[in-house]
Order: C-alpha cells, then sequence, then structure tokens
C-alpha cells in the first residue's frame, strides 16, 4: 500500500508540531499512476523514448503539502487545489517537454565527467562570462558543446567544487542521501505573539523567481496579504519570462519598488518588515546582510516575526552562499541518479522540481509558524525538500509497473489499473500582476501612518 497524500500531510505538520488535521485523501493509488496523471512524468525521461516514472511518491507529496497547507488555512483558503499538477504549470506554460540529459527549460544540463556526472545551470549571462575561469581557457565555439568537450576529462567532483567557488551553480550528480534530511528547520529567536487566527498576516515578499513567489501566492491564497517588494536596480528576473507565469504567480500582489542603494529606501525596507508578520526571502545570506539587513536580529527586534529563507543548501555551513536552481539541487539531492537507474545514467525529473516542491513547503512552514506566534528563522533549502519528499515515497510495491504506447501517447499499468500519462497544466492567473512600484506610495503612506 503507498503512502497517501494525507499521510505526507500528517507527516509534515507533525514535524512542525501542529494539530490541524489534513482531509483524507478520496483515494489511495499506486505512486506511478498518480505519477503519470500529475503532468510531471511527461517532462521526465528522454526525448525520443518512454516517459519514465519518477522514484518514490513525489506526486503525492505535492499534493499532501497542499493538503496541509489548506488544513492549516481552513475557512481562508480561497481556493482548491491540485498540488500534483503545481509540479507541471510553468512546463505547460512554456510548452516544454522531457529532453533526457537537458532539462525541460534548457538551462541546465547533465554532463558526463572522466569520473561521475555533474549537472551545470548556465541561466544567465554573468554565467557563460564565468567558463573561462572555471575551465581555465577561453570558450571556442558552442558553450555547450566546448563545456562537454572539457569537463569529459575532469572528474565531477573537483569540477563542482570550482564552479560554486566561481558562483556558478552546479551539482554532483549522487545516490540519494543515507540519512535524508529535514526538509526544513527552524529556530525560535524572538518573542512569540498570541494570535487571532481570524485575522489574515501580512506577508513581505523578498524573493524571486519561482520558489519563493509560488510560497507567497499559496499564502495568499490562504488568506494571506502578500506585498512584494523589488530592487529598482534588479527586479524579479521572472519578469522578462513569460508573462503569464509571472501573472500566475504574482498577480493579487501589491508591488513596491525600492533603491537599494539608498540609506533612506533601506530604512524604508526595514520599517515595511518590522510591520510585517512573514518575511519570505530566496537570496543568499550575504546578499541581505551587504544591506544591513540581519534576519536574525530582525526577527529577535520584532515580536512574532517569522523570517522564512528558502535557499539552496541551508543557511549555514558551507553550502550557505553556493548558488542553487531547481534542477541542479534535486541532482544534488540525488533525485536524478535514482530516476535514470534504470537506463543506467543519470535523468532529469519534471522541470525544475525543487522550486514548486520547496515552494508548496515553505508555504506550509510559514504559515504554522504564524499561527504558532512567530518569533522564528526557518530555513527551507531545496535540496533538502527533495531528498525529503523522494524518501518519504520510497517504498517497495508488490505490483509490478508497465509503460507502454496507447492511443493517446503512452499510459502507465499498476494495481489492476491503467492511466494515461497527461500533458502538464496550468491554472489561469487571477489577473496580471502590478507593475512594479505600482504601490510603493500606498504601501509607505500606510506605514507612517500606522
Amino acid at each position: 500500500m503507498t503512502r497517501a497524500s494525507d499521510d505526507y500531510a500528517t507527516h509534515l505538520l507533525g514535524s512542525l508540531g501542529c494539530r490541524a488535521t489534513p482531509p483524507t485523501a478520496a483515494e489511495h493509488r499506486h505512486p506511478a499512476l498518480a505519477w503519470a496523471a500529475s503532468g510531471a512524468m511527461a517532462l521526465t525521461g528522454p526525448a525520443d523514448g518512454a516517459p519514465v516514472v519518477a522514484p518514490g511518491d513525489l506526486a503525492g507529496c505535492a499534493r499532501g503539502a497542499i493538503e496541509a497547507l489548506q488544513a492549516l488555512a481552513g475557512d481562508r483558503c480561497r481556493a482548491s487545489i491540485d498540488g500534483a499538477a503545481l509540479l507541471g504549470e510553468r512546463a505547460a506554460i512554456l510548452e516544454l517537454g522531457r529532453r533526457g540529459t537537458i532539462s525541460p527549460g534548457g538551462a541546465c544540463r547533465l554532463l558526463e565527467t572522466r569520473a561521475g556526472w555533474m549537472a551545470l545551470t548556465l541561466a544567465r549571462e554573468d554565467d557563460l562570462a564565468l567558463l573561462p575561469a572555471w575551465l581555465g581557457e577561453p570558450v571556442r565555439g558552442d558553450p555547450w558543446d566546448f563545456v562537454a568537450e572539457r569537463v569529459a576529462r575532469r572528474a565531477a567532483r573537483r569540477l563542482v567544487a570550482r564552479a560554486r567557488l566561481l558562483g556558478l551553480a552546479a551539482a554532483e550528480a549522487v545516490p540519494p542521501p543515507r540519512d535524508v534530511p529535514r526538509w526544513c528547520r527552524s529556530a525560535r529567536l524572538g518573542t512569540p505573539l498570541r494570535r487571532r487566527l481570524r485575522v489574515a498576516p501580512l506577508v513581505v515578499d523578498l524573493s524571486a523567481l519561482w520558489a519563493g513567489p509560488l510560497c507567497t501566492h499559496l499564502l495568499e491564497l490562504a488568506g494571506a496579504y502578500v506585498v512584494k517588494v523589488e530592487s529598482v536596480h534588479r527586479p524579479d528576473g521572472a519578469r522578462r519570462g513569460a508573462p503569464a507565469f509571472y501573472d500566475l504567480l504574482n498577480a493579487d500582489k501589491l508591488s513596491v519598488a525600492l533603491d537599494l542603494r539608498s540609506a533612506a529606501d533601506v530604512a524604508r525596507l526595514r520599517a515595511l518588515i518590522a510591520s510585517s508578520d512573514i518575511v519570505v526571502e530566496s537570496a543568499r545570506p550575504r546578499a541581505l546582510a551587504q544591506l544591513g539587513i540581519d534576519a536574525r536580529a530582525l526577527v529577535a527586534e520584532v515580536p512574532g516575526l517569522t523570517w522564512l529563507s528558502i535557499t539552496g543548501y541551508g543557511r549555514v555551513g558551507r553550502g550557505a552562499n553556493w548558488i542553487a536552481y531547481g534542477d541542479d539541487a534535486a541532482v544534488a539531492a540525488g533525485l536524478v541518479t535514482a530516476t535514470g537507474a534504470a537506463v543506467g545514467r543519470p535523468l532529469f525529473c519534471a522541470d525544475a522540481i525543487a522550486d514548486p516542491l520547496a515552494g508548496m513547503h515553505a508555504a506550509v512552514a510559514a504559515l504554522a509558524s504564524w499561527q504558532r506566534g512567530g518569533g522564528q528563522l526557518v530555513d527551507v533549502a531545496l535540496r533538502d525538500v527533495v531528498a525529503h519528499a523522494a524518501a518519504f515515497g520510497a517504498i517497495r510495491h508488490d505490483s509490478p509497473t508497465e509503460i507502454r504506447e496507447c492511443a493517446g501517447g503512452w499510459e502507465v499499468v499498476a494495481d489492476g489499473e491503467r492511466q494515461v500519462v497527461v500533458p502538464p497544466r496550468a491554472r489561469s492567473a487571477a489577473g496580471a500582476a502590478r507593475p512594479p512600484g505600482a504601490d510603493t506610495d500606498t504601501v509607505l503612506r500606510g506605514l507612517v501612518a500606522a
């Protein structure tokens, strides 16, 4: 019997010390069938072959995370969401497909080295500029062809270590960890407050791209008020991507834009944080420290504040300032090694899966902390969420799983049931996201009035 989504929801809530009771799942399906129905399986496997079943029960864990959030929100929850379908939303909007050792989005690739496989993400123009320093010679011809030829002569571990030192997102393709990490870490640093749970929390969203904005989007659907804060010099990079995806995650958020090179605007940001209940950010710790924004100090100073930090590898330790994206973080969690075990080479699992999984888990952690009075610094790491979820669902099933072609493309057969591998799907945005800074004056005047 597979662990169903309600089991995982109960597990998450229990790990946070919450007494909320998640809804009972309507059905307990074999995880391969749930994976085929999620839209994520269509993104997993070689481009010219059959889609691949992910290890464990990732679809069930995603659905369980949303059930945990809904249990916390109760009647304040403004929408019913299928957590498993969130894994493929970006791919549905961008019309992405599976590409084997190339991520669906194309920015990350699995590369075979002299000793093992590694992943490298080249998502920014700055990343290309770092390649000569990483490889010790100028790039000639196509960057990816050049990189693949050069890394084949060297060992993955050393390549990854040097890439991280330079600020490139890289990860060694390792097996799943034996000791499964906790999915979040929290420290009580400040004074908790007694909450009136009928009052909605104010969330300051300092995050960018996918995991953080998804977290705050889900908090907004759970009843929170969200203020998205961006730098006038470096707004959220997702604004340059598909408008439909950006709108989906950021509609209904107020928009504040600040000049973070200005001491006056940094002071305004601190005042906004001091008036909030939850802060969500996804920057490396040193980025905010350079602005004089100390998360630990603020949690200690502001009664009831929950500070939620979404990182690649955790806020502390040697990985605290490593760059990470959803694809390479899943590689570091051992997911691509497990996904490709049957074919003898690593394969990407869905589209940047660490991002949506971490965003869902982060929303649960943030709302739970707020309901328990706050005063906490909560750290949710992309790698750890993936490793934790994959391990939770990694149990054996007596019934065999078969993947075969059918009239609709491909289907999975398990437990005497058939499930067509469906394409990824996306919800419709609630509207257009606010332009950068559209609400700056209104929000800041509100602080003065308060």
